[in-house]
């Protein structure tokens, strides 16, 4: 009988050195690092502009209208020789600071009736999930477009108004979360022990929404931060002739050919805006699967 050959396979050594054991180790995506990076820089420019004066912003100088980018004007001149530089670090605290508020109000609602809706079983979860599909059953834009163009121009009404016609997204993801998270085993054993109702949602199933809700925030601030811009533009936003990046985007509209730099100037910053925002959400959203995926191979 002729036994079968067995071959001995030596395994080639793991890659060692620093470089290799940091990209063992590290759980920290690069787009997370990318997106971070940009969003401190424009949280530290918005605070910077609170105290810093920017009578640009406002002072006309007719005879250096439309002017290009120089040395006098680094990035340009608009219509009536207003500091587009200045104009712009002026839309950060209004565009940001919009896109915050309206985000934390929409993350409030949609996570409340969330909770709600999918750890209580009964009546209370089919009226929520009713109220659910209703909310996004009606288009964001136009709900916006009309409550704005009802309770007026300002910060807080068009951050309010932003902030309560987009929280059913929101409810939704954390209601399909709870649903799943309520059957798991650590908040069953919870309720075994006598942990149950509101403790038990603030003490297990709020630490593991947490992921989701980081995700969630990021993803929506880049949409309330989109919406709020194009609002300005279309005249419901920011009172007209405020230093407002959608402001600045309505007002470039006649000048194209003859002056893209005011188009130019407020589209960058909204897109890095928007772009930080997303960059986040992504790099926070494969981290999560990345500890995951370790923490089951552990």
């Amino acid at each position: 009988m002729i036994e079968p050959v067995t071959e001995l396979r030596q395994e080639r050594p793991a890659p060692r050195g620093p470089l290799f054991a940091r990209r063992r180790t590290s759980s920290t995506p690069a787009a997370l690092w990318i997106g971070a990076t940009i969003a401190v820089l424009m949280l530290l420019t918005t605070l910077v502009t609170l105290f810093l004066p920017l009578d640009g912003a406002q002072t006309t100088d007719l005879a250096a209208r439309l002017s290009p980018p120089g040395p006098e004007h680094p990035l340009g001149t608009d219509q009536l020789g207003r500091d587009m530089g200045a104009r712009l670090l002026s839309g950060f605290a209004w565009s940001l600071g919009i896109g915050g508020v309206a985000t934390i109000l929409a993350m409030f609602i949609g996570i409340v009736i969330g909770i709600l809706g999918g750890w209580y079983p009964g009546i209370v979860r089919a009226v929520l999930n009713r109220v659910i599909d209703i909310g996004i059953s009606f288009p964001f834009l136009v709900v916006a477009v009309t409550v704005v163009a009802v309770v007026g121009r300002g910060f807080w009404p068009l951050a309010l108004t932003l902030g309560t016609v987009s929280w059913p997204t929101v409810a939704r993801v954390v209601y399909a979360e709870t649903l799943s998270l309520r059957e798991r085993e650590f908040i069953v054993a919870a309720k075994l022990i006598g942990v149950r109702g509101p403790w038990s949602i603030l003490t297990h199933l709020l630490p593991a929404l947490r992921p989701t809700l980081q995700v969630i925030a990021a993803f929506t601030f880049a949409d309330l931060l989109v919406a709020e811009s194009g609002l300005s533009f279309l005249g419901l936003g920011a009172p007209l002739g405020d230093a407002t990046w959608g402001n600045m985007l309505a007002d470039s509209r006649a000048f194209l050919a003859s002056a893209p730099w005011m188009m130019l100037v407020p589209a960058t910053v909204i897109v890095l805006a928007v772009l930080s925002a997303n960059l986040l959400g992504d790099g926070l959203s494969a981290r999560d699967r990345l500890r995951n995926r370790r923490g089951t191979t552990a």
